[in-house]
């Protein structure tokens, strides 16, 4: 792809440095990437709307599972205490702090956890060659809206620092909701990675009939 100028219609812009190009769709497999930034533009692959969907439901199935089981088990001088993640982003719920504990659930909870409804939203009349969903247009504005804001991974790391931090002075147990939460975090880098925005705007801007 090269820099170029043309109708709207049959160019592609990128995201990251706003370099123009003349739209040519790549072959399934292919990846079309910015020449100046490196930025993948198009990512076509083969059923990935089904594979963006199935991910998408098992994150969706993970973050619930993750909030209710344990996330960590503490044992030191003979007590022993249990911590989910919602116990965790809510542990100073009274007070003045109450408005960074909900700021913190909704980072690594409820955000995460509504940008893939809203890609299983958006996604699945597209995958079942019907015309999009109502609003699927606004839907996928405001997931792509929120991706700087679900901050999962963040969480992940922080809890790797804290755990290197503590093991000195108490004994750490992983609960099911941390093997979960790791599956997860992994699961939504993977769906980022399968997701080709330009194919999802595409199909929403032009769909079938």
């Amino acid at each position: 792809m090269r820099e170029t100028s043309l109708p709207l219609d049959d160019m592609i812009v990128c995201p990251q440095c706003d370099a123009a190009y003349s739209l040519r769709r790549p072959d399934v497999g292919e990846r079309a990437r910015c020449a100046r930034c490196g930025t993948a533009l198009i990512t076509p692959r083969r059923k990935a709307g089904l594979q963006i969907i199935a991910l998408s439901l098992t994150v969706a199935i993970l973050i619930v599972a993750a909030t209710v089981f344990p996330f960590l088990t503490i044992t030191a001088a003979g007590t022993s205490n249990s911590v989910s993640i919602l116990d965790a982003a809510l542990a100073f719920s009274d007070g003045p702090l109450i408005a960074l504990s909900l700021a913190t659930a909704a980072l690594i909870v409820f955000i995460p956890l509504a940008r893939v409804l809203l890609s299983m939203y958006v996604l699945v009349p597209i995958v079942l060659d019907r015309p999009p969903a109502r609003g699927a247009t606004q839907a996928f504005r405001l997931s792509e809206a929120m991706r700087p804001w679900s901050m999962a991974e963040i969480f992940a790391i922080g809890c790797a620092v804290a755990l290197v931090k503590i093991t000195d002075l108490a004994d750490v147990g992983f609960g099911p909701a941390f093997w979960m939460f790791c599956a997860l975090v992994f699961l939504v880098v993977v769906q980022d990675n399968f997701l080709c925005r330009w194919s999802v705007w595409n199909s929403l801007e032009k769909p079938k009939t």
